[in-house]
């Protein structure tokens, strides 16, 4: 009765009159189930009978399937849907029109959100400083303890996250193909750089999205990985107080991913940093072997160099994107660009190897 009772008071708040619910039922075509020749569909609608103002009125209350693959497998994906279809299908000439759209609360509510043009996110405020503060200050110090201390404890807190398994093949399928084609990743960050670019021609571009699509096809049959992830995890997102104690902020990209994905997006930047002042890249390297020596022991993830290089190729392009870091030195540029390619070949990354490939890069 309750459920019958808050679908009243919505319809009435939608259609400004008072509602009488009348019945409720998953709805159905003029062909019979029986006869429906298509074994599947995104939707679930239920039909809703009612009377306005004492008037018969059918209304159909549209629902899209969760977790049922097909990039529809958090609520935000319903949401986006929601949204997108109450605008879209009142601008198409002959579509049924769209009253309404909206959200339930916790309690069973149903609110009306028709009318809205923006959302916004409320979020407490973490004190701290971003760790790239540290990584910027290594450029002209040697590190000390402190740094030390922190690189593990970054590398035991992504090993904690990271333990936390999933059996959801759909959720890793999709991570990676978002790697590879969201407009967040690889392919999107590469249509957003400006063509002609000198550092990188049209020819390139095109030879890195097929080795990342090769990538996406080595990975897909590891989906035993998919693990919580943070999945935006570089130094700009970690703030840090006093010793090793820090928060994170802006967690992208699903809750479920690939752990090497966030492993990528902090180390990085120890590369990086190492190559903005050639002098303070054993620093850097240092920092960056201890993250993975401390990481390994804690998660015993002996597979991860096999789907590291992927990860480690979008992230190298945006770092080297004349957007977003539009100061640092073209042959920091480049040889970043050279990195990623060399990401983009089909083999295991080699840690050991990092210094020649560094040392290529340049």
């Amino acid at each position: 009765m309750e459920e019958r009772h808050a679908l009243e008071q919505y319809l009435g708040r939608v259609l400004g009159a008072p509602v009488e619910l009348l019945a409720v039922h998953p709805l159905k075509g003029t062909l019979g189930e029986e006869e429906d020749p298509k074994g599947f569909g995104y939707g679930a609608p239920l039909e809703v009978e009612c009377l306005v103002n004492d008037d018969p009125k059918s209304f159909v209350l549209a629902r899209t399937r969760p977790e049922c693959g097909f990039g529809h497998d958090y609520p935000a994906d319903l949401t986006w849907q929601a949204f997108w279809a109450h605008s879209a299908y009142n601008t198409l000439p002959r579509h049924v029109r769209s009253l309404d759209v909206g959200f339930i609360r916790t309690n069973g509510e149903l609110v009306p959100a028709g009318d809205a043009s923006e959302f916004f996110q409320l979020v407490e405020k973490a004190e701290g400083n971003p760790y790239w503060l540290d990584l910027d200050r290594l450029l002209t110090e040697s590190p000390s303890c402190r740094d030390t201390v922190r690189a593990e404890a970054l590398a035991r807190y992504l090993a904690e996250i990271h333990v936390v398994k999933r059996d959801a093949p759909w959720l890793y399928h999709r991570r990676i193909r978002e790697l590879v084609g969201h407009g967040e990743c690889l392919m999107g960050i590469l249509d957003s750089y400006p063509h002609p670019y000198p550092f990188l021609t049209p020819d390139e571009c095109e030879a890195l999205e097929r080795a990342a699509v090769t990538w996406r096809w080595r990975l897909r049959d590891k989906a035993r990985r998919l693990s919580k992830t943070h999945g935006d995890f570089h130094p700009w997102n970690i703030l840090f107080r006093e010793g090793a104690d820090f928060s994170v902020l802006d967690r992208s990209r699903g809750e479920w991913g690939e752990p090497a994905a966030d492993v990528a997006a902090l180390t990085i930047n120890y590369l990086f940093f190492g190559l903005l002042k050639e002098n303070a890249a054993e620093s850097f390297h240092r920092l960056f072997v201890r993250f993975f020596d401390v990481y390994l022991d804690e998660t015993g993830d002996r597979d991860l160099f096999e789907v590291l290089p992927p990860f480690y190729l979008f992230r190298a392009l945006v770092i080297a994107h004349p957007l977003w870091y539009p100061e640092i030195p073209d042959r920091v540029r480049i040889a970043l660009l050279r990195f990623a390619t060399a990401m983009g070949e089909p083999k295991p990354f080699d840690l050991a190897g990092l210094e020649a490939i560094c040392r290529e890069a340049l």
